[in-house]
């Protein structure tokens, strides 16, 4: 390209010395039909007999090479045909800055103006076999007036829908009698994004004004990859607004091209590409092995190839499903313009998936086979946790809401993941399990009304995204006779009709976990199981935090696996109302814990092995120390193995101050 302009700017002829078949150009003497590598030879041993040859010197150089044949590739001049663009390109930029057409996420606005305002005329011919063909036919006129015309000379072209209408225009063009015009149909093929640029509006019918036209164009919403904004996305948007005098949709949705987990492009010959077949059904290391060797990479790629799938998946890949790998994906739109896949990620939302098919399978089963579904509304008689999984809910259901209207998807994901998971499972069935097994016949009719609507509505609300596993479990719900047959059509959660937003008790709640996960810190300290039960002796020095955790005593009993709670109001440093025997742990300024051991942790015992795994985390910190502080760790070490030992480090550190606090209340 830089050789041809500078051509062009000395006003020099253009010459091609090599022809299509690979030979030198007639015009060339002596060299005129010989193939060009014995060319290049000869054209030496020409220069050694005429005393002209001064020898030779590497030249650094990229080679282009087909990966098909393995041919060296000559690029040759050939005449193409052209768009011209710049009016196109200016209403483009002018669509996007006027906000009629708005781009998702806004950051590519900025190389959708870089590329259209720098626009150059498209060239829309391609040589190749396949395509569309292009519309336009060489003129020859042998009424024997007529000079032969030159395939670069546009005057003799026509283009038109059909040859006979070609020759009418043709004959009219040279002002002959059509029987001396002949054609020739130009063998080249369009460029396959001008072909899909009309597609927008081509399979309405256009250019006719069908009822599909009419009702379908323009769509609302074109979603595609960012990497083709300007190949295709630019180009329908030139084609509809030249064509049809409208933009062909109102925004589009540009995401995120897909990695390998280590941020590289996927590609054949590193044996990284990712079949998203294989992680829906799973498949071992031998079988994508297999898919390799049945493909084009010779020998060294191959081997290559295998060692880097190896590598990445040892043991194959799991099994995952097709509503996992959907919502993975999803998920990812965060990390903006790439996608590092892993697919031990995906995996992890499966594990998400089954955790959801147990949630629906232990409701099904407290509801019991004669449970009738009624509509839901707020009878007055809700628990605090029931008033807190609603107003859970309520939140839940608006966020995916605003996530799907601005296309925030990770909001979208994150959400569902964070209502279903925590909120829904562990922490609302845990709580509604006492009362379902042994409440009262009131408690028991409100607690199980409301868990079928939560897990009805949270089922609704994540049927976009995981379509499968949310139909299959939605029909075995108990169902209203106002619900559709399917899921799918059933109509989406919004949030008005879930005005169940309390954030007074979130806060309680909220309050309650802090204390809940820190006496299951404690208790993980001393390798207490779910199965041991204590005693837990809670101690506030605010009036307010004293009701809140006293009206939330049976939640703090069930998740923290305590015999009894006690709740003090005591200011005091050393209360009066705790028993010998306990491990002290703080929650905060306002809040303390404690935990009774007596008797159920042998001292000693405990002392000797927490003193153990001290030792043990003090000797691995010395040794990642020893590492870190030779002088040539920063220049030998990459970067990534020194964050991670960083980071190592941290958590042994932040282990051994837990066990040095669990020593000092043993020894007290």
């Amino acid at each position: 390209m830089l050789d041809f302009k500078v051509g062009q700017r000395h006003n020099l002829p253009f010459i091609t010395c090599i022809d299509d078949d690979g030979n030198i150009s007639p015009g060339c003497g002596e060299f005129s039909g010989m193939r060009r590598f014995d060319a290049r030879k000869a054209v030496i041993e020409a220069l050694k007999k005429r005393g002209l040859y001064r020898g030779s010197e590497d030249n650094a150089m990229v080679v282009p090479i087909c990966s098909r044949s393995k041919d060296i590739i000559e690029p040759l001049l050939k005449a193409q045909w052209y768009v011209k663009c710049d009016e196109m390109a200016r209403r483009a930029v002018a669509a996007v800055e006027s906000g009629e057409l708005k781009l998702i996420p806004d950051y590519h606005v900025a190389t959708w103006n870089r590329w259209l305002q720098s626009n150059r005329d498209w060239c829309i011919s391609r040589q190749l076999w396949w395509g569309h063909r292009i519309p336009a036919y060489f003129i020859t006129v042998t009424d024997g007036k007529t000079p032969a015309g030159d395939p670069c000379d546009d005057h003799y072209w026509v283009s038109a829908h059909s040859e006979e209408i070609a020759i009418q225009k043709a004959a009219k063009k040279f002002n002959v009698d059509p029987k001396f015009i002949k054609l020739k149909w130009d063998e080249d093929v369009l460029d396959t994004w001008f072909s899909s640029g009309m597609w927008p509006f081509a399979i309405m019918g256009w250019p006719e004004n069908t009822s599909d036209m009419q009702l379908y164009f323009p769509s609302n919403v074109l979603e595609t990859g960012h990497d083709i904004l300007f190949f295709w996305v630019a180009r329908m948007v030139f084609m509809s607004q030249e064509l049809t005098g409208t933009l062909p949709f109102r925004e589009v949705y540009l995401h995120a091209m897909i990695r390998d987990a280590h941020g590289r492009k996927m590609s054949k010959s590193l044996g990284n590409v990712i079949d998203p077949l294989d992680v829906i059904r799973g498949v071992t290391l031998a079988e994508l092995n297999r898919q390799l060797t049945s493909g084009n990479l010779d020998a060294k790629e191959l081997a290559i190839a295998q060692a880097g799938q190896a590598r990445d998946y040892p043991k194959g890949i799991p099994e995952c499903g097709t509503d996992a790998l959907r919502f993975a994906l999803l998920a990812y739109t965060s990390q903006g313009r790439d996608i590092n896949l892993d697919v031990l990620r995906v995996q992890g939302y499966r594990f998400f998936c089954n955790k959801i098919w147990q949630a629906v399978r232990f409701t099904l089963m407290q509801l019991g086979s004669d449970y009738k579904a009624e509509p839901f509304r707020i009878s007055g008689k809700e628990s605090i946790m029931d008033k807190w999984i609603l107003s859970r809910m309520a939140y839940a259901v608006d966020r995916c809401n605003h996530a799907m209207d601005v296309y925030n998807f990770t909001q979208f994901t994150t959400t569902l993941y964070e209502f279903w998971l925590y909120d829904l499972c562990d922490i609302y069935l845990e709580a509604v399990k006492p009362v379902i097994s042994s409440g009262t016949d009131e408690a028991r009719k409100v607690a199980k009304a409301t868990l079928y609507h939560c897990v009805e509505t949270g089922l609704r609300l994540i049927s976009p995204v995981m379509p499968f596993l949310s139909e299959e479990l939605w029909q075995h719900l108990p169902r209203l006779a106002t619900h559709p047959p399917s899921i799918i059509v059933h109509a989406y959660p919004e949030t008005s009709e879930y005005p169940f937003a309390n954030e007074k008790i979130e806060a309680d709640v909220s309050f309650a976990m802090s204390v809940v996960r820190t006496v299951r810190s404690l208790r993980s300290d001393y390798e207490l199981t779910n199965k041991t039960k204590t005693d837990l002796y809670i101690c506030v020095n605010v009036e307010e935090d004293h009701h809140c955790l006293t009206s939330l005593i049976p939640l703090i009993e069930t998740l923290a696996s305590s015999n009894k709670v006690e709740v003090f109001l005591d200011s005091g440093t050393n209360p009066k109302n705790i028993p010998d025997g306990c491990a002290r742990t703080t929650i905060s300024s306002r809040c303390t814990a404690y935990v009774a051991l007596q008797g159920i942790v042998n001292v000693e015992r405990e002392l000797t092995k927490l003193a153990g795994k001290k030792e043990k985390n003090e000797a691995l910190v010395a040794k990642l120390l020893e590492q870190q502080h030779r002088p040539d760790y920063e220049e030998k070490v990459p970067l990534a193995v020194r964050i991670t030992n960083t980071e190592k480090m941290e958590a042994l550190l932040a282990e051994t101050r837990g066990i040095e606090a669990a020593m000092k209340a043993l020894r007290s």
